[in-house]
């Protein structure tokens, strides 16, 4: 996608291009939080965030953010990850002399579903959305089982994975457009799950 389409100002994609720099800096390796989940979940944001009148800038610069610290977090340094790319995110912004520090940095606060705080601004609603989005559907299905490769995890218990987690997202959707997309998304997992369960059996 182009940023182009969404964002016309030319000083408001300077700065989401440099946020997207900083970003990709934090992630030495690909996996199911790589970088390539960030710039999904940006595409996403975009997406949803035009459909629903968000302030694309914004939901831009947090969906770029939102995960910076996640590697931190995967090799215990940090606790919580979204705090601390909270806290990433408003050092960053705030150098720059950013006027909307505040809201980028809630979004990101916010945007783990399993976790406090409530996203309370509708572009924290549509970061939240976009990033459940990305564990379901196609992709969704391809993330678990990149998990499961890299844990050692078996067949058997990624299919526990989609039921206790993967296939209650849809119903935790805050947006219109996001809550029609899980839709689909989620009815794709549902058949995959179907059809895997009868390969198993040697049904089919």
């Amino acid at each position: 996608m182009k940023l182009e389409e969404y964002i016309e100002d030319k000083e408001s994609i300077e700065l989401i291009k440099k946020a997207e720099e900083l970003a990709r800096n934090f992630f030495e390796r690909e996996g199911t939080h790589g970088f390539s989940h960030v710039k999904r979940v940006f595409n996403l944001c975009l997406h949803i965030g035009k459909a629903e009148g968000a302030d694309l800038e914004v939901l831009a610069l947090a969906a770029l953010l939102h995960d910076v610290a996640r590697p931190l977090e995967d090799k215990g340094i940090v606790e919580d990850h979204a705090k601390e790319s909270a806290k990433i995110a408003r050092r960053f912004l705030t150098s720059l002399k950013y006027q909307k520090v505040d809201e980028v940095v809630h979004a990101i606060e916010a945007h783990r579903f399993s976790r406090p705080p409530e996203p309370k601004t509708l572009e924290a609603k549509i970061l939240s959305d976009a990033d459940k989005l990305d564990a379901i559907g196609a992709i969704g299905v391809a993330r678990v089982f990149m998990y499961s490769g890299e844990h050692g995890r078996d067949i058997e218990t990624s299919i526990k994975h989609f039921e206790e987690k993967i296939l209650k997202l849809k119903d935790l959707m805050h947006t219109k457009t996001a809550k029609k997309l899980a839709e689909e998304r989620h009815k794709f997992v549902e058949e995959f799950i179907e059809r895997l369960l009868k390969e198993i059996e040697g049904e089919l």
